[in-house]
C-alpha cells in the first residue's frame, strides 16, 4: 500500500469511527448513508475495503453500491493495481449526481450557491448589499436562481433541496447604520418567502450552525471532529461540533460567543460582537474618517487605517482570549477554528495573536486548542446551508439512524 494511501485511510478510519454501519432492523437506508460517506471521505475505494472501513458485509456493500450506482450518486472509476490478486474496480462520487442550493442572508450582502456532493461550488452569485429587505432579497434570490438553471451543468431535476442560512436574532441586534425597517425580518416566514422561488425540500438554519456544519462536512472536521467554530461577520456567532455531530443546546443556541458581555475600559461595548466583529471594525475606521463598508476594502486603506486595523486586531486578540480559554475548559475541542468575511490574512493575524496569548495562559488550565483559520471560505455559510439537504438526504447522523432503525 501507498504512503498517500495509508494516510487517507487512517483519516477515514478517523471520519467514520463513530459512524460503522450497523445490524439493527431496517436500519438498510443509515448503511447506506454511511457507505457513501465512506466513498466521499475517501475519494476512490475499493467494495472491500468498504467493507473493512464500516463494518459491513462483503453482500450487503455489493448491495448498497449497486444502489447508488443506479441512483447515478457514484461511478467506476477503473481498476486497482499493484496490490496482489485480480485488480478490483474503485468507485467513487459522481460529482454530477446530486446538487444543493445554498443561501446565506446576513446584514451586509446575500448569497446563492450551488454545490455538488463532493463540496464544490457549481454556481455562485452574490450581492453586497446593506441591510436588504426581505422583498430585495428574494427578487435577488429569484434571478440569481433563474440565471444559474439556465446553465446546462446544473440541471434542475438533479436538486435535491435548498437551505437558507441567516442569523438568529437578523431583525434585532442593532448594529451601526441599521434602519428602523430592519425589523421586519423578525416576522418574516422564510420558507413562505421562497416557496416559489427556491427548489423543496427547504431548510433554515442559523448562519453560524451552518458555517460549522460546512467545516465539518468538507473543511478540517474531516480530521477534527470536536471543534468550536468562530464565524465573523457584520456580528459575531459560534457553532459547537462534538464528535462529529453539531451540538445545538437546549434551545437551540449554543455557542452564542457574541452575546457574552464585555467589560474594558477601551471600548464602550458591552457585549463580544460590539466589539469583535466587521461593523465593530467598520465603526473604528469611521471614527478614524475612513470609510470602509467591504472586507475586500481593507487591504487598501491608508497608513493611518492600517493603524486601526492593527489596533482593531490586538483588541480583539484580547477580548476573545477569556471566552476561548473557557471554551477549551468546558468543551475540551480539537480545535478552534476562525471563519466568516473577514479577510484571510486578518484571519491569520488574529488566530497567531489568539494562540500567543492562549500560551501563556497555558499553565493555567489543562489543555487550551488551538485556533486556527477555517478551512471554508467567505461563503461558508451558504455552502453549510447547501449542505442541510444533504444531511437530511445523504449523509450518516444519528437522526438518520434513529429514523432507519424506527426509533
Amino acid at each position: 500500500m501507498q504512503t498517500s494511501d495509508r494516510r487517507r485511510r487512517e483519516n477515514l478510519r478517523t471520519q467514520t469511527a463513530s459512524l460503522s454501519g450497523t445490524n439493527l432492523e431496517r436500519a438498510g437506508d443509515y448503511n447506506q448513508r454511511v457507505t457513501l460517506q465512506a466513498i466521499r471521505v475517501h475519494g476512490t475505494i475499493t467494495r472491500v475495503d468498504l467493507a473493512q472501513l464500516t463494518g459491513l458485509t462483503t453482500p450487503a456493500i455489493a448491495n448498497i453500491t449497486n444502489r447508488l450506482l443506479s441512483e447515478g450518486l457514484i461511478m467506476e472509476v477503473g481498476k486497482q493495481h499493484g496490490r496482489r490478486g485480480q485488480p478490483a474496480m474503485q468507485i467513487a462520487i459522481d460529482p454530477d449526481g446530486c446538487f444543493a442550493i445554498g443561501v446565506n442572508i446576513d446584514r451586509d450582502h446575500v448569497t446563492v450557491v450551488a454545490l455538488d456532493f463532493l463540496g464544490n461550488v457549481r454556481a455562485r452569485a452574490s450581492a453586497q448589499i446593506d441591510f436588504a429587505l426581505p422583498n430585495d432579497v428574494a427578487d435577488f434570490v429569484r434571478k440569481a436562481i433563474d440565471r444559474m438553471f439556465r446553465q446546462k451543468s446544473l440541471p434542475r431535476d438533479r436538486i435535491i433541496g435548498t437551505g437558507v442560512a441567516l442569523p438568529d436574532d437578523l431583525g434585532r441586534i442593532n448594529l451601526p447604520h441599521r434602519p428602523s425597517s430592519y425589523g421586519v425580518w423578525t416576522t418574516v416566514d422564510i420558507p413562505r418567502l421562497f416557496a416559489d422561488i427556491l427548489p423543496q425540500p427547504l431548510f433554515v438554519e442559523n448562519d453560524a450552525a451552518a458555517a460549522a456544519i460546512g467545516e465539518l462536512q468538507f473543511g478540517h472536521g474531516l480530521r477534527s471532529t470536536t471543534f468550536f467554530y468562530i464565524l465573523i461577520s457584520a456580528a459575531l456567532g459560534g457553532g459547537l461540533v462534538i464528535d462529529g455531530t453539531y451540538f445545538r443546546g437546549a434551545d437551540g443556541r449554543s455557542g452564542e460567543i457574541g452575546f457574552l458581555p464585555l467589560r474594558s475600559r477601551r471600548t464602550e461595548a458591552r457585549s463580544l460582537q460590539e466589539a469583535v466583529s466587521l461593523s465593530a471594525l467598520y465603526q473604528r475606521l469611521h471614527k478614524a474618517g475612513i470609510k470602509v463598508s467591504r472586507p475586500e476594502q481593507l487591504a487598501s486603506v491608508s497608513a493611518a487605517g492600517k493603524e486601526v486595523i492593527d489596533e482593531w486586531v490586538r483588541d480583539a486578540a484580547d477580548f476573545l482570549t477569556d471566552p476561548l480559554i473557557a471554551v477549551s475548559c468546558l468543551v475540551n475541542p480539537k480545535a478552534i477554528f476562525i471563519g466568516g468575511r473577514l479577510c484571510s490574512d486578518l484571519v491569520d493575524r488574529l488566530a497567531d495573536g489568539l494562540n500567543e496569548r492562549l500560551k501563556r495562559r497555558s499553565g493555567d488550565v489543562p489543555v487550551i486548542a488551538p485556533v486556527l483559520r477555517a478551512a471554508m471560505a467567505a461563503d461558508a455559510p451558504a455552502i453549510g446551508a447547501a449542505i442541510l439537504p444533504f444531511t437530511e438526504r445523504l449523509l450518516p447522523s444519528r437522526a438518520a439512524l434513529m429514523k432507519a432503525s424506527g426509533g
